[in-house]
């Protein structure tokens, strides 16, 4: 390659590695170019699948502020599959082709920023879509407003039931010793003759 053309595959690289929220770097060794393709099909809205240079993509990756996180991992045939939509769909796409294609290999990769094993790409591939989870958290928070409504709205109830109770005790105990005459309001106590 040209001066002119590696220079421009590491400035693309590095927007790559920039823009994205994540990457997940693989070892394609043994895959065909019509596998590739299936898979690059697959990812297709969550990310784009890349075979990369490795010196290339230690350029790229420092520039980019990850070189320590994905330096280790450059070593032997990359690719790197850039994340751009829901990353759990992606890593699930990946995991898999790679169950499917024993060929793929995942190494491991980097999302904002951190540093993730195969086994963390693997995790991620279990959450559920970033869509779904968003309605969990609503529909939470819903329920949570819906029982402080409830609640706020039973606290004017109780203090009336409790004002009816005290109210009521208060009669009961007032009319208890000696019934009062509505007339004279003298107390009448009964006498034989």
């Amino acid at each position: 390659m040209a001066n002119a053309e590696k220079t421009a595959a590491v400035e693309e690289l590095t927007g790559k590695f920039r823009e994205s929220s994540g990457a997940v770097l693989t070892d394609y060794r043994g895959l065909t170019v019509a596998q590739l393709k299936e898979l690059r099909g697959s990812l297709a809205g969550n990310a784009t699948f890349s075979v990369v240079k490795n010196t290339l993509t230690k350029i790229a990756a420092t520039e980019a502020g990850v070189g320590d996180e994905l330096g280790p991992l450059l070593s032997g045939p990359s690719a790197i599959a850039f994340v751009s939509g829901d990353v759990s769909q992606a890593a699930k796409g990946l995991l898999d082709f790679a169950k499917a294609n024993p060929l793929l290999v995942i190494k491991g990769g980097v999302l904002d920023g951190k540093a993730l094993t195969a086994a963390e790409v693997g995790k991620l591939a279990d959450l559920e879509p970033r869509d779904v989870l968003l309605a969990k958290l609503a529909g939470a928070m819903k329920a949570s407003m819906s029982n402080a409504a409830a609640t706020f709205n039973a606290l004017p109830t109780q203090m009336a039931l409790l004002a009816d109770a005290l109210r009521a005790k208060l009669e009961a105990e007032a009319g208890a010793p000696a019934q009062a005459s509505p007339e004279t309001g003298d107390t009448q106590t009964e006498t034989q003759d």
